[in-house]
């Protein structure tokens, strides 16, 4: 690896095969967006549908990234109205509701990955406020790996004033090369550095990604690409396949579900048989690398 700072605690290279599981959160964990499950209706009104289609006449008007748009009017609604915070935000959070399954889900599936000899890690990568995001129970039971998400910078008494990160739907994929190198802090300047294969943390073919609409595909075609496995879940009371399909169709996505995450559920079998195709393809790549070095050894002799 060609590194150019020591500054930031980078993770090592395992001597088991690492699987990343990466989720979108909003209609993929949770079966709405976080925003909408009780902060607009407490700062904007019951009008739910309005104050989306406010956040896109201001993103619109300004030429301004949609996530930065939502950000502004979450901040510009609770003027007046209540005190916008790290401490409110995190209230919010707690209550967003999540899909069944949930709450066992990332304990289960990392219990599997250690029955195949594969270390399982679950990653956020998300549009919406980590803030919110980290106050859910499974996030305060330390289910993640890391937390990808929009947030805020807070003054000296705890008040948001300026947006510190944006996730959007393009660069949501720098954090899937973060991942893959194991340089996961955002400032890290080395998620361009060279990397050769075999010192790569957690390969894109070990990498899956879960979501549920167009706003994941950069992150499930660049999975996609290099042999890694997409999964597209649809909300389970609806029945609503129609985005997955078309997904699908699309060459999108590998794979879809319902966004059931229980025991023996449809997305656990289909995980477990990537745990254990994980297992056998680390063991295969591991014979590759062995040859390749043998070949350049004998080829370049000392």
């Amino acid at each position: 690896m060609i590194g150019k700072s020591d500054k930031y605690i980078r993770e090592k290279k395992e001597d088991k095969p690492v699987l990343a599981i990466c989720y979108d959160f909003d209609r993929t964990l949770s079966p709405d967006d976080m925003q909408a499950q009780g902060f607009i209706q407490d700062a904007y009104g019951e009008n739910i549908s309005e104050f989306w289609k406010e956040t896109n006449e201001l993103s619109e008007k300004h030429n301004m990234d949609d996530n930065l748009a939502y950000m502004l009017k979450m901040k510009e609604t609770a003027y007046g109205r209540m005190i916008f915070n790290k401490k409110t935000l995190e209230e919010y959070g707690s209550k967003v509701k999540l899909y069944k399954g949930v709450d066992t889900w990332f304990d289960r599936i990392r219990k599997m990955g250690e029955d195949h000899n594969v270390i399982v890690e679950h990653y956020i990568i998300s549009s919406g406020l980590k803030e919110m995001i980290d106050a859910t129970a499974p996030a305060k039971a330390g289910a993640f790996k890391k937390v990808y998400a929009s947030s805020f910078c807070f003054d000296d008494r705890g008040v948001a004033f300026w947006p510190a990160q944006v996730v959007n739907f393009t660069n949501k994929t720098q954090f899937l090369f973060r991942i893959q190198k194991g340089v996961l802090d955002p400032n890290d300047p080395d998620v361009n550095a060279f990397f050769r294969p075999d010192e790569l943390r957690v390969p894109f073919y070990n990498m899956v990604y879960i979501g549920d609409s167009a706003t994941d595909i950069p992150c499930m075609k660049l999975v996609n690409s290099y042999g890694g496995h997409s999964i597209g879940v649809y909300d389970p009371e609806t029945e609503d396949k129609s985005k997955v399909l078309k997904m699908i169709n699309e060459n999108r996505i590998r794979y879809f579900a319902a966004a059931d995450y229980s025991e023996g559920s449809e997305i656990e079998k289909l995980l477990e048989k990537i745990i254990i195709r994980t297992a056998a393809n680390d063991a295969l790549q591991q014979q590759h690398f062995k040859n390749v070095l043998e070949g350049s050894e004998c080829t370049n002799p000392k």
